[in-house]
């Protein structure tokens, strides 16, 4: 595989993520350090602790993947990073460590925004996994997690239509906050997906809200049911607990999947990208599968260590932006090693 070899750094939330990738798409090394078990004490991130463990982390996870991909600054072509949206404290220690590494080593350096390169997740390959197609375009992009949830329409590469967003809370933030209420540790997601394998999903009819209302979302009002139903119903039942679980989860999928195959059918299109860390759902994945493939068309979904946050994500749209300097408005531009800012509450592109 051709093309540049670019080192990416991904910290706009709570994953310090640095990653060695050529061409965009095939992964060198792609090493990222959690701090799960830091926040889960609080239930939740804490900003100011976040940004203390990046500053923590950057280095070693640089030299892990130094040692990875075995490779010198001599062989790096550009330094991509996220700056933004994200957290503030998070989102400048990577760009400014990133900064300092364009600067020094004399290369190039590239901004990326975390949406673009949660899409972009999909294109990426293993050290050794063998070459594959690329999603084609025209098709329609679904992020959500547990910041963002929007629909997209991409024509081509760095070209995005937002189709709809949330109007309030995302799908993960929502995972999150019932995860709570059922008594979950944090992140809740994968273990509310695990409870609810055990219940039924009809015993709680949970609204769908704004499903017939065009691409937008809405989760706040389904956060507020679940709390409202477990006031009336023995929350500390395991079986409660599963069926609310199980209840919840395909309320989530039910909209999530409707707006997506209202998307590709509106829109003409028949290919689905799936970003973000609820793509990694099995509920989900399995029902978009099913009802794309009922309609003829095709879901791209990142393997699923490539769903939450991590370097490599952020290196595909940066080897497309690389060699066109400042590409104007259609993308986000490569800046001057010293003149690039976090941008903590920037929104997804039109």
């Amino acid at each position: 595989m051709s093309g540049p070899l670019v080192l990416a750094l991904e910290s706009s939330c709570d994953e310090t993520g640095l990653a060695i990738v050529e061409g965009g798409r095939r992964i060198h090394a792609n090493v990222v350090a959690s701090q799960v078990a830091l926040h889960a004490a609080t239930g939740g991130i804490v900003p100011e602790v976040a940004a203390r463990a990046h500053l923590r982390w950057i280095v070693p996870v640089m030299d892990e993947a130094w040692a990875a991909a075995g490779v010198t600054w001599d062989d790096i072509d550009a330094v991509t990073v996220t700056y933004g949206p994200g957290l503030a404290g998070s989102l400048l220690v990577g760009v400014n460590f990133a900064k300092a590494l364009a600067w020094v080593h004399d290369k190039p350096l590239v901004g990326v925004n975390h949406l673009e390169g949660h899409v972009y997740a999909s294109w990426l390959l293993d050290p050794d996994e063998p070459e594959h197609a690329e999603p084609a375009f025209p098709l329609v992009a679904l992020v959500v997690s547990g910041g963002h949830t929007f629909l997209a329409e991409m024509r081509d590469h760095l070209t995005y239509r937002l189709l709809g967003q949330t109007v309030d809370d995302a799908a993960g933030e929502a995972f999150d906050k019932v995860g709570s209420l059922l008594g979950l540790g944090y992140p809740a997601g994968a273990q509310v997906e695990r409870l609810a394998r055990e219940g039924r999903s009809g015993r709680f009819d949970f609204p769908r809200p704004m499903l017939r209302e065009g691409y937008a979302f809405s989760f706040s009002g389904l956060k507020t049911a679940v709390l409202t139903r477990l006031r009336d119903t023995d929350k500390t039942d395991p079986k409660v607990r599963a069926d609310a679980a199980a209840s919840f989860e395909a309320a989530i999928v039910d909209v999530l999947a409707a707006k997506c195959m209202q998307a590709l059918e509106r829109e003409g299109l028949e290919r689905l990208v799936v970003a973000g860390g609820v793509g990694a759902n099995t509920r989900l994945r399995s029902r978009l599968i099913g009802e794309a493939q009922e309609r003829g068309g095709r879901v791209f979904f990142p393997p699923l260590r490539l769903c939450t946050d991590n370097g490599a994500m952020i290196a595909f749209a940066a080897a497309l932006k690389y060699p066109q300097g400042d590409a104007g408005d259609a993308a986000f531009p490569v800046f001057p090693r010293w003149d690039l800012a976090a941008a903590a509450q920037s929104t997804p592109r039109r």
